[in-house]
């Protein structure tokens, strides 16, 4: 059953392969927070220190958000609509404890269970950065712990004597809003079911980084989608490329944030060029009115429990599949290979 009516079917596997077969699915994602998360690792943002464009050679430092600050979220959402419709039980397959090995998680993301067994993930995602520079993509916040009454001050609890102004205050550095993070996702060998299951997660994850209950809120735009027969540019890169579209455009106006229509358009024309610079078969979807058409198809799948359970059904079949093949039973190759010791 074809639940995609505006994509080709060549694009895709029948069936989740065993080995590399070559085709890849790239999602162009635009990350702009939209609240004051926090991509930190040992009490510190991460930022790193890389040159401003590809033409621009001044070096700046960039805030970056690690591959697994963009998977894991991504992933618990998948997980989360797994449970939701009965597809995956609780207590038989809990993330980064207990992998049942044989759900779409499992099997597209992978896992890795010490001797029992591993799957490599078909989800490829690699550092983001900052379009801006990390200094005015930061801010210093004072944080406090206040009392019962909601004031500073105690009203004489345990310990403390009565008005005693608390010394429960921290200081932490958040990401501003509108801090965009351009990100390509790719989905190795992709059949229909597993790519529209990665497709539904990066629309649908809302937070990203620590304390994600609290703060940590990040929209996802998607400007479009390449096939190839190869991994395409690296996320540095079309953001260098992204910077130097925008100062040619006279769009970089530090410190005021930047407007999210300039970043989409100067995103579209940086990976456009940074395309007609590979050296693979590739088949773009940038943009274009072709590509508006397979969101908007996507989101009428997703938008309704009978869309969605379709999309899960079929992807949860494939992973029983894939698990009773290749995980569950001994591969053909591994028997052979036994017989010969």
């Amino acid at each position: 059953m074809t639940l995609l009516n505006s994509i080709d079917a060549k694009f895709f596997h029948a069936e989740i392969p065993y080995k590399p077969m070559g085709k890849y699915a790239h999602f162009l994602t635009v990350r702009v927070t939209e609240s004051y998360p926090l991509f930190q690792t040992d009490g510190e943002l991460n930022k790193a220190r890389v040159r401003a464009g590809v033409k621009d050679k001044n070096t700046i430092s960039r805030l970056s958000m690690f591959k697994r600050k963009q998977s894991t979220p991504e992933r618990l959402v998948g997980r989360e609509l797994l449970r939701t419709y009965d597809f995956v039980k609780p207590e038989d397959c809990e993330y980064n404890v207990e992998f049942a090995m044989n759900n779409p998680d499992c099997i597209i993301y992978g896992f890795a269970i010490g001797d029992s067994g591993s799957e490599k993930s078909k989800v490829v995602v690699d550092t983001a950065f900052s379009i801006t520079a990390f200094d005015g993509s930061h801010e210093t916040f004072t944080l406090n712990a206040p009392y019962e009454n909601g004031t500073m001050a105690s009203k004489g609890e345990k310990g403390t004597t009565q008005g005693q102004v608390t010394s429960r205050i921290n200081q932490q550095d958040h990401i501003r809003p509108q801090v965009f993070f351009p990100s390509i996702v790719t989905l190795k060998d992709p059949t229909e079911a597993s790519f529209l299951y990665v497709f539904n997660n990066i629309l649908r994850t809302r937070h990203y980084g620590a304390q994600t209950t609290r703060t940590g809120r990040v929209r996802n735009e998607l400007i479009g989608i390449v096939f190839a027969d190869g991994e395409i540019v690296s996320n540095l890169r079309w953001t260098q490329t992204i910077y130097d579209q925008m100062t040619a455009d006279g769009t970089l106006k530090s410190p005021d944030p930047l407007d999210e229509d300039d970043v989409s358009e100067a995103a579209k024309v940086a990976i456009e060029k940074l395309m007609g610079e590979e050296f693979i078969v590739h088949t773009d979807f940038i943009g274009d009115d072709q590509f508006k058409e397979i969101l908007a198809e996507v989101k009428s799948l997703t938008a309704n429990e009978e869309g969605i359970r379709s999309i899960l059904e079929k992807a949860n079949q494939e992973a029983l599949t894939y698990h009773g093949k290749h995980i569950a039973k001994p591969t053909t190759t591994n028997v052979k290979a036994g017989a010969k010791k």
